[in-house]
């Protein structure tokens, strides 16, 4: 991670869970971290979790990545403040009770593609032309899921009704993909990472009515801090990871 001390990580959905756990090991790690949250006060609240001597280093700043308008505002501003973004984490996403073939689920179907998908495409955007502006060989990562490779049949895995949740990853696993083709394509040195994790234990989803092995947050921002770390040659591009015993 030296390569990377001093340069600037923005993390979206950092407020909780995943992404805030994220922001705490690379700024501890040495990095300049804006947190991109709507609940910006939970964002600042995670300074408690870093070193006191590295605290002034995590940024929070509103943003809900469902909306363009607001995505397109928050990197202009962190080029002007910053001076632009080296790293992007796309972990902000949603969970919406939905059923593809029910009534009345259209505002929720919506949701969770502007969040998951449309969201995590346009801050890549946005962080990319930052990076193609100063020449910067940057870092993409998506945080995926292990739906976005195979759907599980099953009620007690797929907590029933989230039913929009797995075709929003599988997009995201796509876009990973033709991302990085696009950036061969520009002989561009910017990586692109989709990291997929099994079930965590956060609050995106309530596991407490079913008997499933978890995932801690740690354990994806480890492999974030594992991607990031590899050398320039080196492009991990899909990260599976799974709790031992997880059956789907």
């Amino acid at each position: 991670m030296e390569q990377w001390r001093g340069k600037i990580a923005v993390v979206t959905g950092s407020s909780a869970g995943i992404g805030a756990t994220i922001a705490i090991q690379l700024t501890n790690a040495g990095m300049i971290v804006v947190g991109l949250a709507r609940r910006t006060e939970r964002t600042e609240a995670l300074k408690k979790q870093v070193s006191p001597s590295l605290r002034n280093n995590l940024h929070a700043a509103r943003c809900d990545v469902s909306k363009e308008n607001e995505i397109v505002s928050i990197f202009k501003w962190i080029d002007e403040k910053f001076g632009g973004v080296d790293v992007i984490i796309n972990n902000a996403g949603v969970v919406r009770d939905t059923k593809l073939i029910d009534l009345n689920n259209t505002q929720s179907i919506r949701d969770t593609w502007e969040t998951n998908v449309m969201g995590l495409v346009l801050c890549s955007r946005e962080a990319y032309q930052s990076m193609k502006r100063r020449s910067v060989a940057g870092h993409i990562i998506n945080i995926n899921s292990i739906v976005g490779h195979s759907v599980p049949y099953s009620v007690e895995a797929i907590l029933s009704s989230y039913n929009m949740y797995a075709p929003s990853k599988y997009a995201v696993t796509a876009i990973t993909e033709v991302t990085r083709q696009e950036l061969l394509g520009e002989k561009s040195k910017v990586k692109i990472t989709s990291i997929s994790p099994g079930a965590v234990k956060t609050e995106i989803a309530d596991f407490s009515n079913v008997e499933l092995p978890l995932l801690n947050p740690e354990d994806i921002a480890q492999a974030v801090l594992y991607a990031l770390s590899t050398p320039p040659h080196v492009q991990v591009h899909e990260l599976i990871i799974k709790p031992v015993g997880e059956r789907f």
